[in-house]
């Protein structure tokens, strides 16, 4: 499918780490939108929003949010299930897609970068997950210690070692996998080029990166812990309890492993005192921003706003009509 110029659809994708203010920017230029006949649709590009009975802890937009502007990709996943980052592209396509075809405005929005890059550069050639291994995996963890196996991930792959924390046990194992799987560095099989494709749905599309990042990182840090103390006050607890008593949930599944409900899951076995889970939680939080910036400090088009200005909310707004004007 040969994609002429003039037929190419702008999309803006609002990007940042948690607690930069994506939400109040998008519900911002959907509002702006609005005022002049535009109608703005956000597509969510976030691991843990698309797990349903996981609100207070994904601090999914509210029901008053989602009916004053239409969200897509939240609560379209159980959370015993598997959702990966080549079912996000498939559906993220054929949303945007329908949104466009409606006349309609498409806002992406979220701080899930390995989504992001699935979406504009294509998906790399990755093995699928291995049992045997992941169980040999857990059992070294199990005696090592995830540090132990983010020390043996640094000495195969460096490049990733660097980017994850210590205790990250997602990730190190599945880089870990990737490597006994294919004798290849997971960083030098994400770098390397994928396939042009085109048939690729993704041509018909120009996406334009915004970033809400900080100039301070303590002032991210803080409204983190807040936030955190907030979904504690709110519930959050509670929300993972209810999630517990279903029964065919575990520690082990995706769903359970976003941060914070790993943090309170180990309250709740009483493995931790309620203290440590907040002062864990919050922690685990400050380290998956610090991932999130790494991942967007890559990615040189970027357009970057200072999540710390106190108008911060306006320059969003305005960088994503100047970038939907100029593309």
């Amino acid at each position: 499918m040969n994609v002429r110029p003039e037929a190419v659809t702008p999309v803006a994708c609002l990007l940042g780490p948690t607690a930069s203010g994506k939400t109040a920017a998008a519900l911002a230029f959907a509002a702006r939108a609005a005022a002049s006949g535009r109608t703005v649709e956000i597509v969510s590009v976030d691991s843990a929003l698309v797990y349903r009975g996981m609100d207070i802890g994904t601090a999914k937009p509210t029901p008053e949010e989602r009916a004053a502007v239409a969200h897509h990709l939240i609560d379209i996943v159980d959370p015993a299930e598997a959702y990966s980052a080549a079912d996000f592209r498939a559906d993220a396509l054929r949303v945007i897609a329908d949104i466009v075809t409606r006349g309609h405005v498409p806002l992406l929005v979220g701080g899930t970068m390995l989504y992001y890059r699935a979406l504009t550069h294509g998906l790399n050639d990755l093995p699928a997950a291995d049992p045997a291994i992941r169980a040999a995996l857990d059992a070294d963890a199990a005696r090592e210690g995830w540090p132990a196996l983010h020390a043996r991930l640094a000495a195969i792959d460096p490049a990733t070692a660097a980017r994850l924390a210590p205790n990250d046990s997602q990730r190190i194992q599945r880089a870990l996998e990737v490597f006994m799987l294919t004798g290849q560095p997971m960083s030098a099989l994400l770098s390397a080029p994928t396939q042009a494709n085109e048939d690729d749905p993704a041509r018909a599309f120009r996406f334009v990166p915004i970033a809400l990042e900080p100039s301070d990182r303590a002032v991210l840090h803080a409204r983190i812990e807040a936030r955190f103390d907030a979904m504690l006050a709110a519930g959050f607890v509670d929300e993972v309890k209810a999630l517990r008593a279903r029964g065919d949930l575990h520690p082990g599944l995706p769903s359970m492993r976003c941060v914070g409900y790993r943090q309170a899951w180990e309250y709740l076995d009483g493995t931790i005192d309620y203290a440590t889970m907040r002062d864990k939680g919050i922690f685990a939080t400050r380290q998956l921003c610090k991932r999130q910036l790494t991942w967007l400090r890559s990615m040189p088009e970027r357009i970057v706003i200072d999540c710390c200005a106190s108008d911060a909310t306006e320059r969003a707004v305005l960088a994503i009509e100047q970038a939907l004007r100029n593309s």
